[in-house]
């Protein structure tokens, strides 16, 4: 709450339209976090609310405490989508449709491996290809030439069709564009026309099967807590043996 004040007052604005959460944290319950943040909307600091990167499993939860509770709900959810990385396909995407929240995608351009400056075999200037392992990833580096020949094909820049695809879903709402000049912003404000037919997109599927992410996730990658600690996904180890399971 003291965070939206500091906001409020750098941007000189009396509320703010939309405010998300990024990321769950795993240490606090999402009632708390649902209970301050509707705290917030009936003061007017903020109009509504969202999340970042959180799992469709805690989305539902979100929904359910939310309508149990009386508290004010998630109307957005922000994940990255792209044709790299697809896996929200799967069931973020459904689960926002179904409760009727807003998707505003990020890295469509998938930081940038999406935009023709990263080929197999050749230098690139993108600072960040030294800092994210995926840029590296073999796999994702076959599947960028796969989609290089599809664009030339379509006759389309690589950008357009990455950004067309990004909002070809009926479940995204609007794509995040991440400029750093004036020319990147030209480029992609010119590929806004841009749609793709239902041939080029059966030919992405047949590149990225729908709901599927190419490689391993970098260290940018959000990871549950389930996943990221040891001790939440191993038993004690005077607890591992069948037998022992068994007596218990």
């Amino acid at each position: 709450m003291t965070e939206v004040e500091h906001s409020l007052r750098r941007l000189q604005t009396d509320y703010i339209d939309l405010y998300q959460i990024h990321r769950p944290d795993p240490d606090t319950d999402i009632e708390d976090t649902l209970s301050a943040l509707s705290d917030l909307i009936h003061s007017g600091k903020i109009r509504a609310i969202g999340s970042s990167t959180m799992p469709a499993s805690d989305m539902v939860e979100a929904q359910w405490v939310a309508e149990r509770r009386g508290l004010e709900r998630f109307r957005t959810e922000q994940p990255s989508y792209s044709i790299l990385n697809r896996g929200i396909e799967a069931e973020v995407l459904p689960v926002a449709q179904r409760y009727g929240m807003g998707v505003v995608v990020w890295s469509p351009l998938a930081r940038g491996m999406l935009t023709g400056r990263i080929r197999k075999g050749q230098q690139t200037d993108l600072h960040r290809a030294a800092i994210f392992t995926s840029f590296s990833d073999e796999r994702r580096l076959d599947v960028v030439e796969q989609v290089v020949a599809l664009a030339e094909k379509a006759g389309l820049r690589m950008t357009h069709l990455a950004m067309a695809f990004a909002i070809a879903h009926p479940g995204v709402t609007s794509a995040l564009l991440g400029p750093r000049t004036m020319e990147h912003l030209d480029d992609l404000l010119a590929g806004t026309d841009v749609t793709l037919s239902d041939e080029i997109l059966d030919r992405i599927d047949e590149i990225v099967p729908p709901g599927t992410d190419v490689g391993a996730p970098d260290q940018s990658a959000y990871l549950p807590a389930a996943l990221q600690q040891p001790e939440l996904r191993r038993r004690p180890v005077f607890e591992r043996a069948a037998s022992e399971r068994a007596a218990a």
